[in-house]
């Protein structure tokens, strides 16, 4: 049964930004997804919330999700933000137009998403803001070069959102997930982790569903890795 909250969640067809929203579902959340294909639409069918398919790098498609979501509850309680893959080379191999590609989708893709939910939230006094980032934003990985530089960026914005509006009852979180089983899995990779495994997406939803409730009303600002102990340094 849902409740009165709201969750959007953006790049939400699949992988982790759909386990969360089935997870923010069964924590009987209104379900808002945005998805640039028709599974993002399929699945919110489902749950019986709303469905866009649109990019989350266009802030026309943004500002549809929103509208349609404040038109049917009034309100937003949490937003998830999920990413595509940007471009992957040789780090001197990209081009400006392989770094341009990055920032937009591993942190624009929030950028625009907070502008338009951020006045809801400060409005109703709380909300939560959940991105969805990378292990490898402090560690960078060569494997991911546009994914690290950008998600460092997204660390220093989560800090600065975090300050100005923790006063608001506004939090804003990044989650780090490591080798998670919605990528293709491989024996090298799955021993690098100390546990010796790949991760859950149910796992990474299920600390998403955490930082979204009243639970983790006082944590705000925090970059919080979920990648089997693959990254221990400070």
């Amino acid at each position: 049964m849902m409740g009165d909250k709201v969750a959007i969640i953006t790049a939400g067809g699949s992988g982790m930004g759909a386990a969360a929203a089935r997870r923010l579902a069964a924590d009987g959340f209104n379900i808002a997804v945005l998805s640039s294909s028709g599974k993002g639409e399929a699945l919110a069918e489902e749950l019986g919330g709303i469905g866009v398919t649109g990019s989350n790098q266009s802030a026309e498609d943004l500002e549809r999700l929103v509208t349609r979501t404040m038109e049917r509850w009034g309100r937003i309680d949490a937003l998830v933000n999920s990413a595509g893959h940007g471009p992957r080379k040789g780090l001197l191999e990209l081009t400006d137009e392989d770094w341009h590609k990055g920032i937009e989708v591993y942190f624009l893709n929030v950028v625009r998403a907070v502008r338009l939910v951020t006045p809801v939230m400060v409005g109703q006094k709380g909300g939560t803001i959940i991105n969805i980032s990378t292990a490898w934003a402090f560690e960078p990985s060569p494997m991911f070069p546009t994914s690290a530089v950008a998600r460092a960026g997204l660390a220093s914005f989560t800090k600065l959102f975090a300050d100005q509006y923790a006063a608001d009852n506004v939090r804003m979180n990044n989650v780090l997930p490591g080798w998670i089983d919605s990528l293709p899995a491989t024996e090298e990779r799955r021993q690098g982790v100390p546990m010796a495994r790949y991760g859950k997406s149910e796992e990474i939803a299920a600390t998403v569903a955490f930082l979204a409730s009243d639970g983790a009303g006082y944590i705000t600002g925090q970059n919080i890795r979920v990648d089997g102990g693959l990254m221990r340094s400070v």
